[in-house]
């Protein structure tokens, strides 16, 4: 678990940038000083993006218990859902939108659905009709 980096994560942070550029989103910045260290922020349209693993911050669908030290990981878990909840609560209260994006969604089986949210934030234009 120690190996695990905060930043450029291949199945989190840098795979939405692939999606990013193959959807041709722009204006993203990294990096950026603002509540919560958000993973991506799109400063014109004050949106902050979190990308959020499925074991780190107790995915619904996805989250696994490691058999050892259940406890602490319970605590863990508990602490990181929390903060995420205190985050997203304060960027809004400052007149931030906040997006959060599940590792899972990432997937290419989710690409429809995500491209759909990534539309509803204003990352994507509208489709036509």
């Amino acid at each position: 678990m120690s190996r695990i980096k905060g930043t450029g994560n291949k199945d989190t942070e840098l795979r939405l940038i692939g999606i990013f550029k193959t959807h041709g989103i722009t204006g993203w910045r990294r990096r950026w000083s603002l509540e919560g260290k958000p993973d991506f922020v799109f400063p014109k349209l004050k949106l902050a993006v979190f990308v959020d693993g499925c074991f780190w911050h107790g995915c619904p669908i996805h989250a696994t218990q490691p058999k050892t030290n259940v406890a602490f990981w319970e605590t863990k878990i508990g602490r990181n859902k929390a903060r995420d909840r205190f985050v997203t609560r304060t960027l809004r209260a400052r007149g931030w939108r906040v997006l959060r994006i599940w590792e899972h969604e990432l997937a290419k089986k989710n690409a429809r659905r995500l491209a759909t949210r990534l539309r509803r934030a204003g990352l994507l234009p509208p489709l036509a009709c």
